[in-house]
């Protein structure tokens, strides 16, 4: 079988349980910026310099799967979406979030006002990754607005994109790169 199928030479592309939409629609969209998120933060894994940082995005990648899962399916396959059991977003992946941002927040952080992207790869990439991130929850939101998709989808990715802006930050500070401020060295 080969991963070229030429279903979606016309513009036309399918969800979970086949139905077809424009590969325009805001469901496709979204996921596709999910999964452009789930890219960026491979590549800031693979950047990483701090242990701590790769499992962290590893185990956020794995939580996007789900998270994809559940907005490719239209809304009314949900029920048997539900029903046969794939992964879902939960409220345990959204604490398990919170709890990052805590603990990172208790570290000794370097984070005076606006941050400039680019001491070094490693954050540079993090802050790549929550400009998608944010994008992504903006896309989500218009679902959300006509009750297409649960509100978890829109919390999660709202805190996600607060957890990359400070791993970014935490990985300048452990890696002793911050930012200069304007008129220093």
């Amino acid at each position: 079988m080969s991963i070229v199928t030429r279903t979606g030479d016309k513009g036309m592309t399918s969800l979970m349980y086949g139905r077809r939409v424009d590969k325009f629609d805001p469901r496709v969209e979204t996921y596709g910026t999910v999964d452009e998120l789930n890219a960026a933060l491979g590549l800031a894994r693979a950047h990483a310099e701090i242990l701590f940082m790769k499992t962290v995005l590893l185990i956020i990648q794995k939580h996007l799967i789900a998270l994809m899962g559940e907005l490719a399916v239209a809304y009314e396959d949900r029920k048997r979406y539900a029903n046969d059991k794939y992964p879902k977003l939960t409220i345990e992946m959204l604490h398990e979030l919170d709890a990052l941002v805590e603990r990172i927040e208790s570290e000794n952080i370097a984070m005076d006002g606006w941050s400039t992207p680019g001491a070094c790869v490693a954050s540079a990439t993090l802050d790549v990754a929550r400009t998608v991130c944010r994008r992504a929850e903006r896309l989500a939101s218009q679902l959300a607005s006509v009750n297409q998709i649960d509100m978890l989808v829109i919390q999660y990715l709202n805190r996600l994109s607060d957890l990359l802006w400070l791993m970014a930050r935490y990985t300048e500070t452990q890696l002793g790169q911050e930012q200069n401020q304007p008129g220093e060295g």
